[in-house]
């Protein structure tokens, strides 16, 4: 391995996204490229959190592909370090690289719960069922210390107000007291993505997510506690992670799993660069291989933005997929109901004044 790679960090590169017209980040001169010119290689980078401030919490969403149309993003930038993280280009806003500043240099809302409080509290305000963790994820290894997450989840827990959960993280059981009394409400359901469970391909791919046994043990542990719990196969990585999707299936299905999902990986912007750059590194011999099947898949191209084949692409390689996954789960037992999160039982939070009834 190249020894000029960082430790533990998903990204080999760090330029700056040249659709912005950044220039390319050279070192600062401080006393860690002084120890880099001396040590046989670069130290483990730190992660620094920049408190952010934003006017609002709740981000809409009118995509068609989806199934949510409002979100909560406690975090931006992640330390999981998923090399395919599609979020990645969003760091190039703060004329940050969507590179090793992605997974370092964090930025966290402290103030959105009380965002969040204030937003529910608007008159008229009509609920439905607010998704979290689909840009960055809420359990990653900061939320130990700055419990945005939970803090949100206390809010929505106190409102009756729906929300769905997706992680890599089995930090999530922390909140097992919250979820389980929402999801007898039918308030909640939570998703755990697992990738790979070769402990090799998981360490390159997602180098700071949690193990995948730890994730696996955690679909159990909330399908105890009552909690709807389903297990995300994102991305399916060809010629790499693709042939595990069946064994997945079948650990999803022993620990407790009510259903699955799988979507081929994307690679939009400043993704596709740093994708085949951590090809180049962890997997030379089949770099070529991967990135040909992505070809196919997405129309000949890296990445094909359009809505509905940009989650499941097309072709050959897309219909052998959707096959595979469906039988597997039509044999498991998985996705046999669709989960409608309640919205009827919303109270809006109280405020200064207590309610009369």
């Amino acid at each position: 391995m190249d020894p000029s790679l960082r430790p533990a960090r998903g990204a080999t590169l760090n330029k700056e996204s040249a659709r912005f017209n950044l220039p390319e980040r050279v070192a600062d001169g401080d006393w860690l490229d002084e120890r880099e010119a001396l040590d046989d290689g670069p130290p483990p980078l730190r992660t620094t959190v920049t408190v952010e401030k934003p006017r609002t919490i709740i981000t809409k969403n009118a995509s068609p592909d989806v199934p949510f149309d409002r979100s909560i993003n406690a975090y931006r930038g992640c330390e999981h370090g998923c090399i395919y993280c599609f979020a990645r280009p969003t760091h190039a806003f703060h004329d940050l690289s969507p590179g090793l500043d992605f997974e370092t240099r964090l930025f966290a809302k402290p103030d959105a719960p009380n965002l969040l409080r204030a937003e529910l509290m608007k008159p008229g305000y009509s609920p439905r069922p607010i998704a979290m963790g689909t840009n960055t994820d809420p359990y990653q290894p900061i939320e130990a210390k700055w419990r945005i997450t939970r803090s949100i989840l206390e809010i929505l827990a106190e409102c009756d107000h729906p929300a769905s959960i997706t992680t890599k993280s089995d930090r999530v059981v922390r909140d097992i007291d919250l979820l389980a009394p929402m999801a007898a409400k039918g308030l909640t359901a939570v998703a755990l993505s697992v990738t790979s469970l070769d402990p090799k391909v998981a360490r390159t791919v997602e180098p700071r997510a949690p193990h995948p046994e730890k994730r696996l043990a955690a679909v159990k542990k909330l399908a105890e506690a009552g909690v709807p719990v389903f297990v995300s196969i994102a991305p399916v990585i060809p010629a790499i992670t693709d042939h595990e999707l069946e064994h997945l299936l079948e650990r999803a299905a022993a620990a407790g799993a009510r259903g699955a999902s799988y979507i081929p990986v994307r690679l939009p912007y400043e993704v596709a660069p740093l994708f085949r750059a951590w090809l180049d590194e962890h997997f030379p011999e089949r770099a070529g291989k991967v990135m040909s099947i992505i070809q196919q898949l997405r129309g000949g191209r890296d990445n094909d933005p359009d809505f509905y084949s940009r989650m499941r692409g097309q072709g050959p390689w897309a219909d052998l997929l959707r096959t595979r996954f469906h039988r597997m789960c039509n044999r498991l037992g998985l996705n046999r109901e669709r989960m409608e999160l309640r919205t009827d039982l919303f109270r809006p939070p109280e405020g200064a004044q207590m309610r009369l009834l």
